[in-house]
């Protein structure tokens, strides 16, 4: 798989593409700035979205932001991105539990246990045997076919 975040570079090449001296990344993956991922011999591989991210940095670090301010700029940058894959992720429960309350056929499944354990589906409104007297209702956290 060859995407954006596959490490595929090593550090020279990394360095050359974003225009920056090897040990300049050294110095910005001890600080945290840019973190690349290890290959066996704990070489350094930088992804398309690494060099990205240093062509970033120099840029602000020529706009005059400090170290620090670049390193709270891309902490706030990364914990963003965080919370809209969450509400993303939210968005969709709530499209599931709608399309569940509205009766849709493979989001309304009630499950119990059966005589022997087992788990059996059940019509909704039915009830169990007597003798089982636990119910579970399911309800997927994922809009299914997604």
């Amino acid at each position: 798989m060859n995407d954006e975040f596959s490490p595929v570079f090593v550090i020279s090449v990394a360095a050359e593409l974003a225009d920056m001296h090897p040990q300049t990344l050294r110095q910005y993956d001890r600080m945290g700035l840019v973190t690349p991922q290890r290959q066996t011999g704990k070489q350094r591989r930088y992804s398309r979205r690494d060099v990205e991210a240093l062509r970033e940095i120099q840029r602000l670090s020529k706009d005059g932001v400090s170290l620090e301010g670049i390193r709270r700029i891309l902490e706030l940058e990364r914990q963003v991105q965080s919370l809209q894959a969450r509400v993303a992720e939210l968005r969709e429960d709530v499209e599931v539990a709608r399309m569940a309350a509205r009766g849709h056929p493979d989001l309304s499944r009630v499950f119990a246990a059966g005589a022997a354990g087992d788990v059996v589906t059940l019509a909704r409104g039915q009830r169990p045997r007597a003798r089982s007297q636990a119910l579970m209702v399911w309800r997927p956290t994922r809009a299914l076919g997604r």
